[in-house]
């Protein structure tokens, strides 16, 4: 049976496994449930908690429909994707109200994920029109020298719960444009958004066994690695994670895209609009409760407008109303889990031990809101650079300020973490601005804006620990889910 469309926001669906050409339990007929972190009082779905054994029925309907598919051509393939995207475009409150109640994130950042799903699945279908390779000089008379792409086979997409149908649809999207076949797990936080994209695939024309949906934890992702016919994994979460399934995978040359972790920095130098900046950075931290790989967790401002630029920032922070994701006037929504709440709670009492100042916020958010994890936007003041809530992913809305002198030390401390996502510099001066995008270690740059994301066609990159293998959401793409081959044609 397919996952029912809601019906008001207390529906229970259940959520299952798609398999083949089946909605199916998992075999060990175990469930998870699910609840709203705005409303634990609201129980979203019980979704299949599956076993290695699901997992590799999934890679047999994969592999078995593997040839039908590639013979099928990306012209055609990429018309299902963008006939996907009318669909999830169609259903677009629908998807929108799904991951308020799944994720907690306000209910416009849901409908904004929604359109970005869409922007990215129509780039994406155009791109099957594009995917070729080039004629080349032969060294020969009466001879053609040409490339192609050709797919690697069944991909393992491995997704988070932070964007539970842009992160789907950005690695599904390009696989089977590129005549992969699918075995999908998300996050066992947001099945239900992946099961109704999924649907909107099945609807669209993807055919039995093309995309296979398996629900579940750490065992589905650990046989994905081990399966042998699984050509490669692109897989979005932490730096550990990540780093597992790669050396898990090495032994046999599994292909791996690993997305991995941020902690970015906003550096404001003297000269920057302070009040600008204070809008951007406020943004790009407590957007959607913190909770982006990109998000801004740092900013590294320089001595002449620290106290200005902390004011400004304490001020705005403390102005955002926390609550209810579906309620239209809330600002700030919840964190996903109790687990995300207690991390970020730690991270501010260490951070204090440390000798940081809560300048605004630090604290569970009780009053006011239903049962659920919001933390209020906290501003931590007096953040020494090698602290760990300067160096550590909180993903929760906690903003760290650091002093610096000048642009050389800015720079400096920016680039004193691990990671190496994202990134955004503050200040008037071109010559600065160019300065910090030759110097800063991250993958996506900003100047005077905030420091999250790019645009539907550009890289999703990272640098350092953030990101091993090629880009996602770009022409870059492809270079993971397919391998060149070479022709020498005489005649």
């Amino acid at each position: 049976m397919e996952p029912r469309r809601i019906a008001g926001r207390r529906a229970v669906v259940e959520v299952r496994n798609h398999i083949e050409d089946r909605w199916c339990d998992a075999e060990s007929g175990r469930t998870r449930e699910n609840r709203n972190p705005g409303d634990l009082a609201d129980i979203v779905s019980r979704s299949a908690d599956s076993t290695a054994a699901d997992a590799l029925a999934a890679v047999t309907a994969a592999q078995a429909a593997l040839p039908a598919w590639r013979a099928l051509g990306p012209v055609r393939r990429g018309e299902i994707v963008m006939r996907t995207a009318r669909l999830v475009a169609e259903r677009r409150q629908e998807f929108a109200e799904t991951i308020t109640r799944e994720h907690g994130k306000l209910l416009r950042e849901a409908l904004g994920e929604v359109d970005r799903t869409v922007a990215l699945l129509e780039y994406t279908a155009g791109e099957g029109r594009r995917l070729g390779g080039a004629t080349l000089p032969a060294d020969d008379p009466r001879t053609m020298a040409l490339t192609r792409r050709e797919p690697i086979g069944v991909v393992g997409l491995v997704t988070p719960w932070n964007f539970p149908l842009a992160i789907p649809a950005w690695k599904v999207a390009p696989a089977l444009v590129a005549g992969c076949s699918v075995v999908f797990k998300p996050s066992p936080l947001t099945p239900l958004t992946a099961a109704l994209l999924v649907e909107c695939f099945v609807a669209a024309g993807a055919v039995s066994g093309v995309l296979n949906l398996v629900h579940g934890g750490a065992e589905v992702g650990e046989a994905l690695v081990k399966i042998p016919a699984v050509a490669g994994i692109s897989f979005t979460g932490s730096v550990e994670v990540g780093r597992a399934i790669h050396t898990a995978g090495a032994p046999r040359f599994l292909r791996t895209q690993l997305e991995m972790g941020g902690k970015n920095a906003a550096l404001v130098l003297a000269d920057a609009d302070l009040d600008a900046a204070a809008d951007a950075i406020v943004a790009g931290a407590f957007g959607q409760a913190g909770q982006r790989c990109s998000a801004t967790s740092r900013v590294v401002v320089d001595r002449a407008v620290h106290g200005e630029l902390v004011r400004r920032l304490a001020e705005r922070a403390a102005a955002l109303r926390v609550g209810d994701g579906m309620e239209a006037d809330s600002q700030l929504g919840p964190v996903v889990s109790a687990e995300r709440l207690r991390a970020c709670l730690d991270g501010v009492r260490q951070a204090v031990a440390e000798g940081a100042v809560a300048v605004t916020g630090g604290e569970r958010v009780n009053e006011g809101v239903p049962d659920g994890y919001f933390m209020a936007p906290t501003v931590l003041d007096g953040v020494r650079p090698d602290s760990y809530i300067a160096q550590e992913e909180i993903f929760g809305p906690v903003l760290s300020v650091i002093e610096c002198d000048g642009l050389d030390d800015g720079l400096r401390i920016v680039n004193s973490v691990r990671y190496g996502m994202a990134a955004a510099v503050f200040t008037r001066d071109p010559a600065f601005a160019f300065t910090a995008l030759d110097r800063i270690d991250a993958g996506m740059l900003h100047v005077n804006r905030p420091g999250v994301g790019a645009y539907p066609h550009m890289p999703h990159i990272g640098a350092k620990e953030s990101q091993y293998g090629p880009a996602e959401c770009s022409p870059q793409v492809w270079d993971f889910y397919t391998e060149w081959r070479t022709a020498c044609i005489s005649y």
